[in-house]
């Protein structure tokens, strides 16, 4: 509530089309809606936890490095293989990954998110449960599919993606929603490799401090534009601007 009177009645329309096209006006966005910074340094060390670390890990176990199981928990084991991969690669083996290590691990939203962090001072995304890398992932696919739209268009993509991460039909991380086969056009056709705009990032993380304009859809489609017959069986929950939002 106190987001939607924050906005006013400039927030009015919603964006982009999620499994099945996208129609994008491609005129500016506003940078009116700017809130408190939202880049969490990205800098992973013992006692991390979350998608940022499974990823680490796996990436690490793919080239073998680590052998332990890909759990997301940040433990002596990581540590230990994240020295290897360092030492390795010709890295102060200290055992924290941050930009370099992200770089060579071929983690390049978590090296990007980490670009421009105060040297490395935290701030919050908001949500625990949700990395930098997360975050700057949210952001470029808000871009990528919605970045003509209105602000509350933009968030309401990002709210759409979380709700999917929070759902049992979907991936349970952002990235495995957002790179989930044929899911979003933007993925398709590489727009999703653009770099996101600061109204991307701020709606990014406005939706994952809990704003959802959608009340918990999980699709959203422009009626002009699609063609497959199975999404208009969906329910649908509110319709805003040209996009309609399902569940």
């Amino acid at each position: 509530m106190k987001k939607a009177l924050r906005i006013g009645a400039a927030a009015v329309a919603v964006a982009a089309v999620a499994t099945i096209g996208a129609v994008f006006n491609l005129g500016s966005t506003s940078d009116d809606y700017a809130v408190t910074p939202y880049v969490q340094t990205a800098v992973l060390k013992q006692g991390a936890s979350g998608g940022e670390v499974k990823e680490l890990q796996r990436r690490l176990k793919q080239w073998g490095y680590y052998s332990g199981n890909v759990d997301g928990i940040y433990g002596k084991q990581t540590v230990e293989a994240v020295k290897y991969f360092q030492r390795k690669n010709g890295l102060t083996a200290d055992g924290i990954a941050g930009k370099s290590t992200f770089e060579a691990l071929g983690m390049n939203d978590s090296a990007r998110a980490l670009e421009g962090s105060n040297n490395g001072n935290s701030q919050s995304t908001g949500n625990s449960n949700y990395t930098s890398s997360d975050l700057y992932l949210l952001a470029k696919t808000i871009y990528a599919e919605a970045r003509g739209e209105s602000y509350t268009g933009q968030v309401a993509v990002g709210a759409v993606i979380l709700n999917r991460v929070a759902s049992s039909k979907f991936p349970n991380t952002i990235s495995g929603v957002v790179y989930q086969k044929h899911a979003f056009t933007a993925v398709s056709d590489g727009q999703i490799n653009l770099e996101p705009d600061k109204t991307a990032m701020n709606a990014a993380q406005d939706a994952m401090n809990g704003w959802d304009p959608t009340y918990g859809c999980l699709y959203y489609y422009n009626p002009a534009v699609a063609t497959s017959s199975w999404i208009f069986g969906r329910q649908t929950v509110t319709t805003i601007g040209k996009h309609i939002f399902a569940i």
